[in-house]
């Protein structure tokens, strides 16, 4: 890597490690990664416990390859996702992910106080998050850390929501223009926001968080 890398790669791990600390005190299981390597072991050792496991739509389990590791494992792996799903086998997968085993999602913003901040159109990743699933666990790259609740709003409207609804082929005006104009549109992705502040009492929450940039 060159000076600005190793730099970069400095300055996230830092947050991440100050942001551990705060999760931890409010309740969350925190682990720091420096790379993707030693986390993809982590989540895949996690993993061998259980034997349903619901993936969340997310940009950073898919750059880490999650799912495409489990396959052919023998487990069953929900993810709503898949492209030959019919509607009705969507639906059914999302119900389903509310009471699997093992939940893996990531979020759209996590503060420096220790809260994840997170903005959904149908409400299945953020239900799942703080209810039903045996276990829940959250993988964030560091890029995603910012200093409060306010911080993360702002995140997820103004860069995280346009970039996803373009990625999904969504006919939403963030899509078009770039640019959030609090639409209602029936393809809206920012319908409910949840902060989870605390540690849900019921649903144990694991927090990963790697010391790069992943995800939008």
């Amino acid at each position: 890597m060159g000076k600005v890398e190793v730099l970069y790669q400095w300055f996230l791990q830092k947050r991440a490690e100050r942001c551990a600390q705060a999760l931890e005190k409010n309740g969350f299981h925190t682990r720091v990664f420096p790379d993707l390597p030693t986390a993809i072991d982590h989540i895949l050792e996690t993993c061998e416990e259980v034997q349903s496991i619901g993936f969340g739509g997310s940009l950073t389990l898919a750059q880490l390859g999650i799912y495409r590791a489990l396959e052919g494992s023998g487990k069953t792996l929900l993810n709503h996702g898949l492209p030959h799903l019919s509607p009705q086998e969507r639906m059914e997968i999302l119900r389903q992910q509310q009471t699997c085993q093992l939940f893996l999602t990531s979020t759209n913003a996590v503060t420096l106080d220790g809260k994840l901040v997170n903005m959904d159109g149908t409400g299945n990743r953020v239900s799942a998050m703080a209810f039903g699933p045996e276990k829940v666990v959250v993988v964030a790259g560091a890029n995603k850390i910012v200093p409060d609740v306010s911080a993360a709003i702002q995140r997820i409207k103004e860069y995280a929501a346009p970039m996803n609804a373009k990625r999904l082929g969504f006919d939403t005006p963030c899509a078009n223009t770039g640019f959030c104009a609090d639409c209602s549109s029936p393809r809206r992705i920012c319908n409910i926001l949840t902060i989870l502040e605390k540690c849900p009492p019921r649903t144990p929450i694991h927090v990963i968080l790697i010391a790069q940039s992943l995800g939008l």
